[in-house]
């Protein structure tokens, strides 16, 4: 991820393994070149939707680089939380084309255990003995935002003493595809956030992960420590079902820097919601003048969905890994696809290309349909 991150690589492209000639868009964010017979055997992958696969194949990885084990006493005083917005739309779409395209007269008996929301977080609990606290977080795209939000609150409060944590969606099917496009918000070409001539969202798909654990225990035990999570902030739009509220964003965004006790002034880059809608990158940049100020002109946003798409419930998850990457080797990811400034949108947004320099705070910003808001405050560990 560093080098794409890096380079302003997007991963936007003509869509693979999804029939489109039914569809108006044809573009999304894949994950590459993703084999799962190379990460579980034929039994396992009978219970796994996309969705799943994709979780399990990020906490393993993530779990790995910790070398904490929970077969002992730590497994009943650790929780695993997923965000996801859909949970197993394949294998949703795949059931629904048996029914009611193909005649068949029974669904597979495996339907529901696949594509439930909680499917994710229960692999994970099986497959590393997790036996505290483990389900789903599910507010749109907020969703991994809130699943790692709540994590840090528990950790924090003494509730586990580890969290697995973070968000995975695999909803480029089909049938969700066409059900986005009905909405008239899907760009046809790439995804330009803030950028004059945007014409939508483009969707992605994958997971990501953290480990959340107190800060003296991680370094008791020697663990290599990414960055710190030191603020969580949450707020409710309480308006309307799709149109963001200025005063929700700023809203979440106050409420995370009192929770972090930080200053508006010591924030250095805002990973932006930044969907590449015309509304929405409107609002969240007039809600970052509301709560920064004069500060707004000296920060740094910039949408990293310009990279990876918008992963929906696990957007969140993906863009507090892009900041902990830039955080750690001082630079500033770009939003990618820039063409011209917005006049409505005057922030400095990073465009295109990478800028060296060092984060030493950053606020990851989650705003879903709904009106729920989340944002995290993350601080550089040297």
């Amino acid at each position: 991820m560093l080098a794409p991150l890096r380079e302003g690589r997007s991963a936007i492209g003509p869509l693979a393994n999804v029939q489109t000639d039914k569809l108006a868009v044809t573009i999304g964010a894949q994950v590459p070149g993703f084999n799962p017979e190379a990460h579980f055997d034929s039994r396992k992958l009978a219970l796994l939707d996309r969705c799943a696969q994709f979780a399990l194949v990020a906490a393993q990885e993530a779990l790995a680089a910790t070398g904490l084990d929970f077969r002992g006493e730590l497994g009943s005083r650790a929780a695993a939380i997923v965000g996801s917005g859909v949970g197993g739309m394949g294998t949703l779409d795949d059931s629904f084309r048996r029914l009611y395209a193909d005649g068949a007269k029974r669904s597979h008996p495996l339907t529901i255990p696949r594509l439930m929301l909680s499917a994710a977080p229960s692999h994970i609990a099986m497959q590393h003995g997790i036996r505290g606290p483990v389900f789903a977080v599910a507010s749109a795209c907020a969703s991994a935002n809130h699943a790692i939000g709540l994590a840090f609150q528990m950790v924090r409060a003494g509730n586990v003493e580890v969290a697995v944590a973070g968000g995975a969606e695999a909803a480029l099917t089909e049938g969700a595809l066409m059900a986005w496009d009905a909405m008239r918000i899907m760009a046809p070409d790439t995804c330009r956030p803030f950028s004059l001539g945007r014409k939508g969202l483009v969707l992605g798909e994958g997971a990501a992960m953290v480990v959340l654990e107190n800060m003296d225990r991680a370094k008791a035990r020697g663990a290599a420590i990414l960055g710190e999570i030191v603020g969580f902030g949450m707020s409710s739009d309480a308006s309307d079902i799709v149109l963001p509220s200025l005063e929700g964003a700023a809203s979440a965004m106050r409420a995370c820097l009192a929770d972090a006790g930080l200053a508006p002034e010591e924030v250095d880059y805002i990973n932006a919601h930044g969907t590449g809608t015309a509304v929405n990158d409107i609002t969240e940049t007039q809600a970052v003048r509301e709560v920064f100020g004069r500060h707004a002109e000296r920060l740094a946003v910039s949408s990293t969905k310009s990279l990876h798409g918008h992963a929906l419930g696990a957007a969140g998850a993906i863009e507090l890994a892009a900041t902990l990457i830039a955080m750690r080797h001082d630079f500033i990811p770009p939003t990618a696809n820039f063409t011209a400034p917005d006049p409505r949108c005057d922030l400095d947004y990073v465009p295109n290309q990478a800028r060296e320099a060092q984060i030493q705070v950053a606020l990851s910003n989650s705003f879903a349909f709904g009106g729920l808001n989340a944002v995290l405050a993350i601080r550089h560990e040297k």
